[in-house]
């Protein structure tokens, strides 16, 4: 059951990454980005197809040198996601990857250069009409900001933005979002709502070297969701020291606890205890990744017992109640058969993939007859 009613976004205008709309009405993308060597065209086109696989929606690049941007320029004729190059100091690189068909540019107008150097950026951008990304962090606050504010802080990021946000207003530039990040939950938070009352550019999400897969999961799901709580966001990136595969998975974890967008299963299942009639946790372990290939949305519930089970399996898609002597499966909440715990992830399986064909189908037949 999707909750989006309860949560209202915030109004914000609409750009374009490639084929993705970004802000507006638009579903909450996931984005992330590529740790490999960019100048290692087979590593990176191995690693984007990946982050394909799970869903992705955009993915960024870095292109920190000519040779990257060379690179960067066959990447782009062998895939179809929206990429995004991320750019600092050398404006020739931004041109570069404008002309090679770029579908958005990182960059802070302020650290490429002269008035006339960013002019050179936002004319060939507009002209190709590509959007830009001002990203904003913490750890890079100009030396005039911290002079001022003495150490980083809302204030100051919020600051920083404002400057980028003008230097392209006076160019009559509006194709833009914004990013503020930190590493620190609260900063963040009180930035991206300061500068949310201010303008209505959409913005890119993220807590900024959130950390390792566990800890900068906590990081991100506290910090994404009291945003998206908020009704802001338009497109998010959990920043992990892990795979970046693991970042599009968290990204649309968060997105689905909230009920914001639901792609893929959304697995409920109970924390196991003495009640359970089969072993729950390696139940689901192996369930999860035998279904990490689907992307259809479908409600999965795999409860060990009689207590909470029924109540989960009637308001899931497919549902599993452990009983004894044989568990009780539910197709969209009306009990269907029962299934001894030998043939338990096989016949869940099953079930889950013949219910997403079924949907699939559907679906296609809307299409046609719309």
């Amino acid at each position: 059951m999707s909750a989006n009613s309860l949560i209202p976004r915030r109004k914000t205008r609409q750009i374009m990454v490639g084929d993705v709309a970004v802000g507006g009405n638009a579903p909450v993308s996931v984005q992330s980005m590529t740790n490999t060597e960019t100048c290692d065209v087979d590593a990176t086109l191995g690693q984007i197809q990946r982050l394909v696989n799970a869903g992705v929606d955009i993915v960024r690049v870095s292109v920190p040198s000519m040779d990257a941007a060379e690179a960067f320029k066959s990447i782009r004729h062998q895939v179809n996601v929206p990429l995004v190059a991320d750019i600092h100091f050398d404006y020739r690189i931004a041109l570069k990857v404008l002309e090679y068909g770029v579908d958005c540019l990182r960059i802070n107008p302020g650290n490429i250069g002269s008035e006339e150097r960013i002019r050179a950026v936002v004319d060939s951008a507009k002209d190709k009409n590509i959007p830009l990304r001002i990203g904003v962090n913490a750890g890079s606050l100009g030396k005039s900001l911290l002079r001022k504010y003495k150490e980083p802080n809302a204030k100051a990021m919020v600051e920083s933005a404002l400057v980028q946000i003008d230097i392209l207003d006076k160019l009559d530039f509006h194709e833009f979002k914004i990013s503020l990040k930190a590493s620190e939950i609260f900063m963040t938070l009180d930035a991206y709502r300061d500068l949310a009352s201010q303008i209505d550019q959409p913005f890119h999400l993220g807590i900024t070297e959130a950390g390792g897969l566990r800890s900068g999961t906590v990081k991100s799901a506290i910090g994404l969701g009291s945003l998206l709580m908020d009704g802001i966001g338009d497109t998010i990136r959990i920043s992990l020291a892990a795979d970046p595969v693991e970042e599009v998975k968290v990204g649309f974890d968060i997105l689905k606890s909230l009920g914001i967008r639901h792609k893929g299963v959304n697995l409920v299942a109970c924390p196991s205890c003495s009640r359970q009639n089969f072993d729950v946790i390696s139940v689901v372990n192996e369930l999860e990744s035998r279904l990490e290939d689907i992307t259809t949305a479908i409600d999965v519930a795999v409860i060990g017992c009689i207590v909470n089970g029924p109540g989960e399996a009637k308001v899931a898609e497919i549902g599993l109640t452990g009983a004894s002597p044989n568990n009780l499966a539910y197709v969209e909440g009306v009990p269907d058969h029962k299934v001894n715990n030998e043939n338990l992830v096989d016949e869940l399986e099953t079930m889950v993939r013949q219910r997403v064909a079924e949907k699939q189908a559907a679906e296609k037949n809307l299409i046609v007859s719309d």
